[in-house]
């Protein structure tokens, strides 16, 4: 990503952001769980936010992660009230909507229940649950997080979607290096309210034109809570690349993007 257009900060109620690109078009990224609400460093905003630079030419893209010091309790529902009120606040129109992973769970409530916001909507590996496996997953990265065991905790997380173990150490290390929390509160929260999240009877409220977008081999969705994601949303289209892991990414995911974003 280019250095000069990048940035980061907090918006005025307090959810922290990375911002890319000079498009002329705003597109949010609802970004998937981290350790810590705060900014991604340069690494991590690579590491997260890589995939979607092609995008930058025709887009301002904000990546935004939720507030820090989430209550206890905190919902889905909670957390997309207030990208609400970021939205409103700092751009006062509807804009393009990406939801990322756990992000993508937060978009749905977004988009049903503040529908004059959504210009169109990105499920990106993402759907309305998650499946049995990634919840004992993020179950156990939890637990991990309260006990501040951060390398074994980042090794949890990062073991399902790769196969090198060294890979995985590696990754985990220079994790810990670049952003180990000093509370695991925001993690904590955000994995309780992500168990709790189902959304499937919900999925016919959404009005905006959506497109679901994902791997068939993701460990954390299967690909039939993707199918039913897209089958339950009255103007979705669904989009998977066979043999491909979480996230969804690469050169055809970024063409199937660009072209439903530019759509008419």
């Amino acid at each position: 990503m280019s250095k000069s257009q990048a940035s980061a900060g907090y918006f005025r109620n307090g959810l922290p952001y990375n911002r890319m690109g000079n498009g002329p078009r705003t597109l949010v990224v609802f970004q998937g769980t981290v350790f810590e609400n705060k900014p991604l460093s340069p690494l991590l905003n690579w590491v997260y936010n890589s995939t979607y630079q092609p995008l930058e030419g025709d887009f301002t893209i904000y990546s935004v992660l939720r507030k820090p010091n989430l209550p206890a309790g905190y919902t889905m529902k909670n957390m997309a009230d207030d990208y609400a009120t970021m939205i409103r606040e700092e751009f006062g129109e509807s804009v393009d909507v990406i939801g990322l992973s756990s992000g993508g769970s937060i978009a749905l409530y977004f988009a049903a229940d503040h529908p004059e916001l959504v210009r169109k909507l990105i499920i990106h590996s993402g759907a309305y649950t998650l499946s049995d496996s990634s919840r004992r997953i993020q179950m156990q990265v939890a637990s991990l997080a309260r006990q501040r065991k951060w390398m074994a905790a980042y090794v949890a997380q990062l073991s399902p979607g790769i196969k090198s173990r060294l890979v995985v150490w590696i990754g985990a290390f220079v994790a810990v290096l670049s952003s180990a929390p000093k509370d695991p509160s925001d993690l904590v929260v955000a994995t309780e309210a992500e168990d709790r999240h189902n959304f499937k009877d919900r999925l016919a409220e959404i009005q905006a034109t959506t497109l679901v977008v994902a791997g068939t081999e993701d460990p954390f969705f299967s690909e039939t809570l993707f199918r039913e994601t897209a089958e339950g949303i009255p103007n979705a289209r669904l989009i998977l690349y066979k043999g491909m892991g979480h996230p969804a990414h690469g050169k055809q995911f970024c063409r199937d993007v660009l072209m439903f974003l530019k759509e008419k």
